[in-house]
């Protein structure tokens, strides 16, 4: 006689089962998932002893644009005091000016566009790709008007957008082409790092990117004049070439020696970072990839690299019956750090843009006399963007994880949704 097959049933921790993990994962927040150490205090003692902590005096920092632009293969590198800076120090070289249009993404930091706000231009958002979470040329060309100056692609997560149409679109309109590669340390598009395609890259240093600093940025170009135009911007609009003259409105956004100095011993670990970060992300594609039908993963396509600066997953909530909210408290009940919808609303929904609060006593540059068209943002004026944040859970990703860790990380994911598919 045949014995009765043995049914498994499956009990989450949310529900009182035994969770996958219990272990701390490593994490950026601290010294357990950054590789900080002895390169780094050597470099800062250097700089204590010599007892220049200002980069004018000193040499740190202007190593560090040396280096930072040899890694990326181009002619200047300018930096800056954070990410968000560096967005600024490109758009203020470019010439960004009131009543200019900029388009960019709707899922990002905030920092993408408050250099733009703070322009006194009008940040439009072009509609994402469901696939790869990137602008959507085909919707991008659809935002244009006469009135836009710039375009700038997030590349997010580290996933590149597509860029040949992006610059194909600028090309045809006469518009410059500012990259945010803020979270996309190496990523490569067709052969060629993300940051190197438009005019310029922005890049932040700030604690939980691939490399950092603390909170830091930096500014790429090959043009010459672009270059001349950020490092004034970055210097509060003086040529010290020429005494105390100020040549146009800047910033002052100085990276300090102490930043400069510990940025000459990062450069040398991030490729490292990188590589260790994708090839633990295979790890993880490869064993989910049975879930094909439930989980859209950040499988990135041909010619293009990943540098997985956290890992999304897009969700089927349909088919599992469940809210991404739910899905994200199961798997965190089980030991997986994640959260769901990443910033939460878009950009365009956050209370400075909707409310129209930006300055403490005005509504500008949203309601001011260079307008020609009202500024409107609103629920549905992004609608892949909104179907991808109901879906969208983002796990933290290191490169001290190990191949259990990814493992741990997997079983998890894979209980939760196999519990659901068959409730």
């Amino acid at each position: 006689m045949t014995a009765p097959i043995e049914v498994i049933e499956i009990r989450l921790a949310i529900h009182g089962g035994e969770p996958v993990r219990r272990k701390k994962f490593p994490t950026v927040s601290d010294a357990s998932g950054r590789n900080i150490g002895e390169e780094e205090l050597k470099e800062l003692g250097e700089v204590i002893m010599s007892g220049k902590l200002n980069r004018v005096y000193g040499d740190k920092v202007k190593k560090f644009e040396q280096e930072f632009a040899g890694l990326f293969g181009v002619k200047h590198a300018i930096a800056s005091t954070s990410g968000t800076a560096a967005i600024h120090v490109a758009l203020g070289a470019i010439g960004v000016s009131p009543g200019d249009e900029v388009i960019t993404s709707p899922i990002s930091d905030m920092g993408t566009i408050i250099p733009v706000l703070f322009q006194g231009a009008i940040p439009v958002f072009s509609d994402l790709r469901r696939d790869h979470l990137t602008l959507n040329p085909d919707d991008l060309k659809k935002r244009i008007t006469d009135k836009t100056y710039a375009i700038v692609p997030v590349h997010l997560f580290g996933m590149p957008a597509d860029m040949d149409p992006i610059m194909e679109i600028a090309e045809e309109k006469g518009l410059y082409v500012i990259e945010d590669c803020a979270q996309a340390y190496l990523a490569e598009y067709k052969g060629r790092y993300v940051g190197t395609i438009g005019d310029m890259g922005a890049f932040s240093l700030q604690q939980s990117k691939h490399m950092t600093t603390g909170d830091g940025g930096m500014t790429i170009t090959n043009n010459d004049e672009l270059a001349d135009y950020a490092r004034l911007f970055a210097d509060k609009g003086w040529d010290r070439s020429k005494g105390r003259r100020y040549v146009m409105l800047g910033m002052n956004y100085r990276m300090t020696e102490l930043q400069g100095a510990v940025g000459l011993a990062q450069i040398k670990k991030v490729k490292w970072v990188v590589e260790r970060r994708r090839k633990l992300a295979d790890r993880l594609n490869n064993e989910l990839a049975d879930l094909a039908d439930v989980l859209h993963l950040p499988i990135p396509p041909k010619n293009v690299k990943h540098s997985y600066w956290q890992y999304p997953i897009l969700v089927n909530i349909e088919k599992l019956k469940i809210s991404i909210s739910d899905f994200s408290a199961a798997l965190r009940a089980e030991g997986i750090p994640n959260s769901a919808g990443y910033i939460g609303e878009p950009l365009y929904l956050k209370t400075p843009l909707i409310d129209k609060k930006t300055f403490r006593r005005s509504a500008f540059p949203l309601m001011n006399p260079f307008n020609t068209r009202e500024v409107s943002y609103y629920k549905g004026l992004c609608p892949d963007t909104e179907w991808i944040l109901e879906r969208l859970i983002v796990i933290p990703w290191n490169e001290y994880y190990t191949e259990d860790d990814v493992d741990d990380i997997a079983e998890a994911i894979t209980k939760v949704v196999k519990y659901y598919l068959e409730s």
